[in-house]
C-alpha cells in the first residue's frame, strides 16, 4: 500500500478542507457490538417516516468520501460470515408486515425484479431490502454543487453505460421498452466531438511505478507507429519488438490448424501469449499489462489470450483466425458484442437512472419525474421510500440475515425474512422472496440449502473494483495536456479520464475548459497474478484495509502528476472527492484459462441459482455476467419460477 509522506500530503492538499467530505478509516470489524453501533447510525425502524433528503449530505447523491461498500454496509454481512453475528444479535422481533414478494438487493436486478412482479400482479405488496444507504446497487449517481454552475454537476459511480445495447437480451431490451429509454435519442445526447475538437485524445501514462522514466503519450489517432512507438520509455528491444506487433506480427503456429490455434490461445493468458509466444521483451508486457483492467477488473496476467484476440489487442494479426466471428472459447461477453454496436452513456447519473425511473413509478412520491427525459433533473424524496401504507416499501440500510421458508420447500407456500435495523432484528413475512445480493452472501442467510448449491454460490468470487468522482474547478490543465482519458501502466489507479460529455434535457454538460467537471477514476485491487478467484480475495482483503486517506492521498498524487504539467494544483483545484469501493464488483464471467468447462459446460451457475421452495435466486452472478442486461434477465427469470 505504500507510506504517506506527510510533506507530499500536505502539498497535494489533504489537510486542506474540501466540501461534503467523510472519513472511514476502519473497515475491518471485529465483533458485532461494534458493528451494531456503526449500522445504527443509518439505519432505521420497520415503519418510521424519514425526513426528507433531497439537500445536502441527506441527500445520498450528495454525499462524499468514502461510499459504495462502507463499514456500516459491511458490518452484519462480514458478522454472518464469520459466525458470529448471532452471538449477539438477540431474538428476532416480528414486525406484523406480510408481503407477496420481498427482494434482498436493492442494485438494478432487485429493483427489476420487484418492477417485474408487479407487471404480473399489479396490486401486489412488495419490499425490498437493501445493507446500504442508497438505492441502485453498484449503479451510483454522484452530484456535486460547485460554486457559479447552475444546478448540479452529474457524475456516475458504478455502472455507467448500456453495453453495445443492439447485444441486449430480450428481458433487459423489454425493461427499456416499458421504461421508454429509446437508445437513438440516449446517443444524441453525447456530444461525441467535444473533446476531440479540442485536440483531446486519449492517451498512456507510462508511470513510475512500471519504467524508469514517467511520462504523458498521447494517442493521436492517424499516428505512424514508427513515431509513437519511439518515444515510448522502454529498452530499445522492446520498441522494436512492440512496433512489430502492432504493425506486422507474424504466424507464430504456421504449421497449426486454425482450431487448433484456437485451442492454444484458449489456454493461455495475454501475458503468457507475449512472454513465451511473442518472445517480446519484458517491457512490452509491462506496457500492455493494463489494457483490460478498467472492463474487465484485472490484468493481462488474468485476461484470457483467446479474449485479448476478440478484443483486438496486438499480436494476432498473423495467426489467420476468422476476423468475422468469435471463438468458441471467447467469453460470453465478447462473443455477444462480436458483431454489436458501441456503448451508450447511460444519462449523465449512468445506469442508475434506470433504478430512479423504476423507484419512482413504484413509490408514489419518490420522484417528480420518472421519464427518460425527466429523471436527470427531477427531485427525490428519500423519505417516501418506506412509508407506511404504501404496497411498494424500499428499506435501506437493511442488511438481511436470515431467510427460510415457512415448512418444508417443496411444500411451503410463504416464506421469513430477517433483517438487522440498526438496532435489532426484525422479520417480515414472504409469499416469495427474490434473493438479489451477492451469491456468497446466499449460503449464509437461506437455511435448508443443498449442499451442491451451497459450494457452487460460494464458488462466485465478485471481482473487486474502485471508482472515484473528483469534481474539480475546471478543465483547462486537461487541454493543454491534450487527453481526455488516459491509461496508466502501473500506478494505483489505473485510468484517469474527464466526465463523459453527455448530457440530458434542461442539464449540459461542461463544454467550456474553464467550467467545472467531474473526473472519473479506477482502480482494480484483484491481484491477478493470482488468477480471478484466488486474486480477487487477495485484492478484496487487501482494499478492505486500505483506509481512505490513502485513497485520496493517491487521486492526488496521480492527477497531479499527471496534469502538473499542465499548470493543474490539487490543493487547489480539487474541490470535492467521492470514492466508491465495491469489494465484490464485476460478477466473475467463465473464461479461459480459468475454467476448463467452459463453453461445454456443466456450469456452476446452474446449480447455484435453483429456486429452492418460495426462494429464488436473481442478480448477474446468476448468468454470470457483469452486465446490466444479466441483471434484468436474472430478476424475469427468477419472478417466472416464483409465479409459475
Amino acid at each position: 500500500m505504500g507510506d504517506i509522506d506527510p510533506r507530499h500530503a500536505r502539498d497535494l492538499g489533504m489537510s486542506r478542507p474540501i466540501s461534503r467530505r467523510d472519513f472511514f478509516d476502519g473497515v475491518a470489524v471485529a465483533a458485532i457490538g461494534p458493528a451494531v453501533g456503526t449500522v445504527a447510525a443509518t439505519g432505521h425502524a420497520a415503519g418510521r417516516r424519514r425526513a426528507p433528503a433531497q439537500e445536502g449530505d441527506a441527500f445520498p447523491p450528495r454525499r462524499t468520501g468514502l461510499r459504495g461498500d462502507t463499514a456500516d454496509s459491511l458490518a452484519v454481512p462480514h458478522a454472518l460470515r464469520d459466525g458470529r453475528f448471532w452471538e449477539h444479535a438477540g431474538d428476532p422481533e416480528p414486525t406484523g408486515e406480510h408481503y407477496d414478494l420481498v427482494v434482498v438487493g436493492g442494485g438494478v436486478s432487485g429493483v427489476s425484479a420487484a418492477y417485474e412482479w408487479l407487471r404480473h400482479e399489479p396490486r401486489a405488496r412488495v419490499l425490498i431490502l437493501d445493507n446500504h444507504d442508497e438505492i441502485g446497487g453498484q449503479a451510483r449517481r454522484a452530484e456535486f454543487r460547485p460554486p457559479g454552475r447552475k444546478g448540479a454537476l452529474i457524475g456516475q459511480g458504478g455502472s455507467r453505460v448500456l453495453a453495445s445495447p443492439e447485444t441486449w437480451t430480450p428481458e433487459g431490451k423489454d425493461l427499456l421498452a416499458r421504461l421508454g429509454v429509446e437508445v437513438k435519442r440516449l446517443r444524441r445526447h453525447v456530444d461525441e466531438g467535444l473533446y476531440p475538437g479540442l485536440g483531446l485524445h486519449e492517451g498512456v501514462m507510462c508511470d513510475r511505478e512500471t519504467f524508469p522514466v514517467e511520462g504523458l503519450h498521447r494517442m493521436v489517432p492517424g499516428t505512424p507507429p514508427e513515431r509513437w512507438t519511439g518515444r515510448l520509455p522502454l529498452a530499445d528491444q522492446a520498441r522494436r519488438d512492440l512496433l512489430r506487433l502492432v504493425t506486422n506480427p507474424p504466424d507464430w503456429w504456421p504449421e497449426l490448424p486454425v482450431e487448433e490455434k484456437e485451442e492454444r490461445l484458449a489456454g493461455m493468458t495475454y501475458s503468457d501469449f507475449l512472454m513465451d509466444v511473442c518472445g517480446v521483451h519484458p517491457d512490452v508486457e509491462l506496457f500492455h499489462r493494463t489494457l483490460p483492467n478498467a472492463r474487465w477488473g484485472y490484468d493481462a496476467r488474468a485476461f484470457g489470450a483467446i479474449d485479448a484476440w476478440g478484443c483486438g489487442y496486438p499480436g494476432f494479426q498473423g495467426l489467420g483466425l476468422d476476423p468475422d466471428k468469435p471463438s468458441r472459447f471467447c467469453s460470453p461477453t465478447v462473443k455477444k458484442e462480436w458483431a454489436g454496436d458501441q456503448d451508450v452513456p447511460c444519462l449523465p447519473e449512468g445506469l442508475q437512472a434506470l433504478v430512479r425511473m423504476m423507484v419512482g413509478r413504484m413509490i408514489p412520491g419518490f420522484a417528480t419525474a420518472t421519464t427518460m427525459d425527466g429523471v436527470t433533473t427531477a427531485r427525490y424524496d428519500y423519505g417516501r421510500l418506506d412509508v407506511p401504507g404504501n404496497r411498494v416499501r424500499f428499506r435501506l440500510s437493511s442488511p438481511v440475515v436470515s431467510v427460510r421458508n415457512d415448512g418444508d420447500p417443496g411444500d411451503a407456500t410463504s416464506a421469513t425474512v430477517a433483517y438487522f435495523d440498526g438496532h435489532r432484528v426484525r422479520t417480515v413475512g414472504a409469499g416469495a422472496v427474490v434473493m438479489a445480493c451477492w451469491a456468497v452472501v446466499v449460503p449464509h442467510v437461506v437455511q435448508d440449502l443443498p449442499e451442491a448449491q451451497r459450494a457452487a454460490l460460494s464458488e462466485t468470487v465478485k471481482i473487486p473494483l474502485l471508482e472515484a468522482t473528483v469534481q474539480v474547478r475546471d478543465w483547462r490543465a486537461w487541454r493543454r495536456a491534450g487527453v481526455h482519458r488516459v491509461r496508466w501502466t502501473g500506478a494505483y489507479w489505473c485510468l484517469s479520464e474527464l466526465g463523459q460529455p453527455v448530457g440530458a434535457p434542461d442539464y449540459d454538460c461542461p463544454r467550456d475548459p474553464g467550467e467545472p467537471i467531474t473526473v472519473h477514476l479506477v482502480a482494480t485491487p484483484c491481484q491477478s497474478e493470482l488468477g480471478p478467484a484466488r486474486g480477487a480475495a487477495a485484492g478484496r482483503r487487501a482494499l478492505l484495509r486500505t483506509p481512505y486517506g490513502h485513497l485520496e492521498y493517491t487521486i492526488r498524487d496521480q492527477l497531479a502528476r499527471l496534469l502538473g504539467p499542465g499548470g493543474f494544483d490539487p490543493a487547489a483545484d480539487i474541490e470535492a472527492v467521492t470514492v466508491h469501493r465495491w469489494g465484490h464488483g464485476y460478477a466473475p464471467e467463465y473464461c479461459r484459462p480459468w475454467h476448463d468447462f467452459y463453453p461445454d459446460g456443466p456450469f456452476p451457475a446452474d446449480t447455484a441459482r435453483r429456486r429452492l421452495g418460495r426462494i429464488a435466486i436473481a442478480g448477474s452472478d446468476a448468468v454470470p455476467a457483469a452486465r446490466a442486461d444479466a441483471a434484468v434477465t436474472a430478476a424475469y427469470r427468477a419472478v417466472a419460477e416464483l409465479l409459475g
